[in-house]
């Protein structure tokens, strides 16, 4: 995608105009020679997602106390948040590589999956950043912690994430889809994402690039800055701290949340600050943050906190402790 993309359909007149109904989703490159590897492939990566990120949000939600943690709380929402996100792409790429028929989507459907697809990721991006927070005062200021981030900040603070996310989304939508689209609806792409639905567009869409690409970069930027911001004052913080161990305990409340914001941000950058980039890499990197990463999401962060192995451990023993009964 650039700026000098043309207008596909511009030479029409517009009342010979065909409005698309129908779109098909070219889906990812090299996969059509070893289709069943990649359907087994892929759909164990997605039941893996929902099994990891359900326990997590069980856990969260069936233990009390964890379930009063701002960070724990925090943690449901990206459980969740990653299990949406797959479910918007994954089962469309199972279906794509089941047959032709699967790689189909109309014109509603692809408007829902852009949508909701900007949605998650956007209220994923600020829910890291409120995250980031959290653990800025966690290290840096101990002794308000519970003051400030009590629960109903911590409510609002999530609430907050899923409001900015769906305005975000509700604007990206609106650019793309206010544009006509009167064919072809090849989609070069796994899914209905705005650099692949621009070139589609019967109309110059360099304004509409100009636009999306700023909103996005403008939040992706703003909130991986807060993050920096906030990661540079515990960094100071934990390089005062006298012992050993104090040391230990701040950098583990803070890595797991580090790795998933550098698996989190790098590969959109990639697409989106490198639109000239091949259809291949852009799938590949594309694929990793949207079913890769929500499988990884839950071992890093959860278990390697001793606390959320010792919660989920009373949930299965409970659920198995039932099932015998």
């Amino acid at each position: 995608m650039g700026p000098s993309a043309q207008p596909v359909c511009s030479s029409m007149k517009p009342g010979n105009q065909t409005p698309v109904t129908e779109f098909i989703l070219e889906g990812l490159p090299n996969t059509r020679e070893l289709p069943s590897l990649f359907f087994l492939l892929f759909l164990l990566l997605y039941l893996l997602t929902l099994m990891g990120n359900t326990l997590t949000l069980l856990t969260v939600l069936c233990n009390s106390r964890l379930h009063a943690l701002p960070m724990y709380c925090f943690l449901g929402h990206l459980a969740f948040l990653d299990t949406c996100l797959s479910s918007v792409t994954v089962p469309k790429i199972l279906a794509g590589l089941v047959g032709p028929s699967g790689r189909a989507i109309s014109f509603g459907g692809c408007v829902v999956q852009l949508y909701t697809f900007h949605f998650l990721c956007s209220t994923e991006c600020f829910l890291y950043t409120v995250m980031a927070y959290d653990r800025f005062l966690a290290v840096c200021q101990p002794l308000r912690y519970s003051v400030v981030m009590s629960r109903k900040t911590c409510l609002w603070l999530a609430a907050g994430t899923w409001l900015t996310g769906s305005i975000h989304a509700v604007i990206q939508a609106f650019l793309t889809f206010r544009l006509p689209y009167c064919g072809p609806n090849q989609v070069e792409y796994f899914l209905c994402d705005i650099p692949a639905m621009l070139k589609l567009a019967c109309a110059d869409t360099a304004a509409n690039q100009v636009v999306i690409l700023a909103n996005i970069e403008a939040v992706g930027a703003s909130c991986f800055l807060l993050i920096c911001v906030s990661y540079a004052y515990i960094a100071s913080a934990i390089l005062k701290i006298r012992t050993v161990q104090g040391r230990q305990w701040a950098f583990s409340t803070c890595s797991a949340h580090l790795t998933l914001v550098l698996l989190y941000y790098g590969p959109p950058v990639f697409i989106y600050l490198h639109p000239s980039s091949s259809q291949a890499s852009d799938g590949a990197v594309a694929v990793f943050y949207t079913a890769v990463t929500p499988v990884l999401n839950p071992f890093i962060y959860t278990l390697r906190n001793k606390e959320m192995k010792k919660a989920l451990r009373k949930v299965v023993c409970g659920q198995t402790l039932s099932l015998h009964v």
